[in-house]
């Protein structure tokens, strides 16, 4: 073997109880331009570890009391980013085979080939590092595609985290638009936050769960004696907001005669309490919102024109899940880490083929029912890794969907993407079939799954 010149230096443990063994593999490792240390035991490998890990631990399968496959186990436990590669007879093969199944990167057999453990080795240690700059790339996507908490890397997210920046640091009114469960309460949330008003109050009202009865009441209080049962005064909502913010949800859903007060509110900057004759000044910033198409509410007489236009000042709209379905990957990965604090559980994540299924799923609940999901999917694992077998039915159905039920009228883009991914989730995640289904090579197929923001978990073909 000759050293390999330009690469990153890897750092070996050999692990072996036969002395000339451990000093052979030694060598040849450190002829390569590896730095190597080496232990006579599993518990030597254990004590060594703790004070100096390593990139890959080389073990032997059969040795004392503690076996290759104890120290596998304990590596797995204590060392998550040290690849191991078991050296075995082939009497053993079956039990190097079976540590593979619990996480070994690989094995080699005895006689030892010593190009082709260097190449193992090499390997080992270069997945190592792809899964740590994986891991870096994903908190500096969440760090740099995040605003209090919402989270997007997708071309119409970019843009809205770029106004809910450009809009905080004014006093302008703000209409937010978009489904239910697309984060609308969180955005205004993030523009209240990043707002000069932030060290105030910001009250949220969700207009659509007030009785009419008592919508006035709560916006804009009442003087004792007002109505039956108001047996004190009380401020409103719009009182205990002056020098904050306003959140007024679902806004489409106030009476016409609301609206009206609503608006003098807004353009005059004052109140009247239900039974009050005395205006009552008030220094609010509003923020609101609807499920509904406002513009169309107005012109159906639904809306007043008026308190429209004094909204629309500046307008955010809030994409659904299934058009900006590249946000998944982040969405998943930062509710998994959340929920996995939350309920003190260990996962390492979602297979390429969860991943791909929950990428063509259209997500009608959007991130509210994502980020419900991904609480079920922790609390009910029973393993350290989600996978399609347990994703639930309505998600993932356990069947063969037919793989050309495209929507239509979407960008090229978007079909090109599910196709992609529906391909890849019939043959069960297997990349090589995948890509000889849709006549590419694996190196665009790896392409495409980076761009979806897929997590293939392997180096990428140096060539199609």
């Amino acid at each position: 073997m000759k050293p390999k010149h330009g690469a990153a230096v890897t750092s070996v443990l050999v692990v072996e109880d036969d002395r000339s063994s451990r000093e052979a593999l030694a060598r040849a490792l450190s002829d390569v331009g590896m730095e190597v240390a080496v232990a006579g035991s599993g518990e030597e490998a254990i004590d060594h570890l703790r004070l100096s890990p390593a990139d890959v631990v080389v073990s032997d399968v059969m040795m004392g009391r503690l076996s290759g496959i104890d120290l596998l186990s304990h590596v797995e436990a204590h060392h998550p980013d040290t690849s191991v590669i078991l050296v075995t007879g082939h009497g053993t093969i079956d039990s190097a085979v079976e540590a593979m199944r619990r996480g070994a990167y690989d094995y080699v057999t005895k006689p030892i080939d010593l190009d082709r453990l260097e190449l193992v080795v090499r390997r080992a240690h270069r997945r190592q590092s792809l899964l740590r700059e994986n891991q870096d790339l994903r908190q500096e996507l969440r760090r740099r595609f995040s605003v209090a908490g919402i989270i997007g890397q997708s071309v119409v997210m970019r843009r809205v985290l770029e106004q809910v920046e450009q809009v905080a640091g004014t006093n302008a009114t703000v209409l937010i638009s978009g489904e239910s469960g697309t984060g609308k309460e969180l955005v205004a949330t993030a523009i209240h936050h990043n707002s000069a008003r932030a060290e105030a109050r910001m009250v949220k009202v969700n207009c659509a769960a007030l009785p009419e009865s008592l919508i006035e009441s709560e916006l804009f209080g009442h003087e004792r004696g007002a109505f039956t049962g108001a047996h004190r005064t009380r401020k409103g909502r719009f009182e205990l907001a002056d020098g904050g913010t306003m959140f007024l949800d679902e806004i489409g859903d106030l009476t016409l005669a609301t609206q009206v007060k609503l608006l003098r509110a807004i353009q005059e900057r004052e109140v009247e309490r239900v039974g009050g004759q005395t205006p009552i000044h008030v220094d609010v910033r509003l923020i609101a919102a609807s499920k509904h198409d406002l513009k169309q509410a107005m012109l159906a007489g639904k809306f007043r024109d008026d308190l429209y236009y004094r909204l629309n000042v500046i307008t955010l709209h809030i994409p659904p899940l299934r058009d900006r379905l590249g946000d998944v990957p982040l969405l998943l990965d930062h509710f998994l880490a959340l929920f996995c604090k939350e309920h003190n559980r260990t996962i390492r994540g979602f297979s390429a083929a969860a991943r791909a299924k929950l990428m063509t799923y259209d997500w009608p609940g959007n991130v509210r029912e994502l980020r419900n999901l991904v609480e079920s999917l922790v609390v009910t694992a029973r393993s350290d890794e989600i996978t399609v077998q347990t994703l639930p039915d309505g998600v993932a159905p356990h069947r063969e969907s037919p793989l050309l039920q495209l929507p239509m009228g979407r960008p090229l883009e978007h079909v090109e993407r599910l196709y992609t991914l529906r391909t890849l989730e019939l043959v069960g995640g297997n990349k090589s079939r995948a890509a000889k289904m849709l006549g590419i090579g694996k190196k665009t197929l790896y392409r495409r799954l980076h761009q979806y923001g897929v997590d293939t978990g392997e180096e990428a073909p140096s060539a199609d």
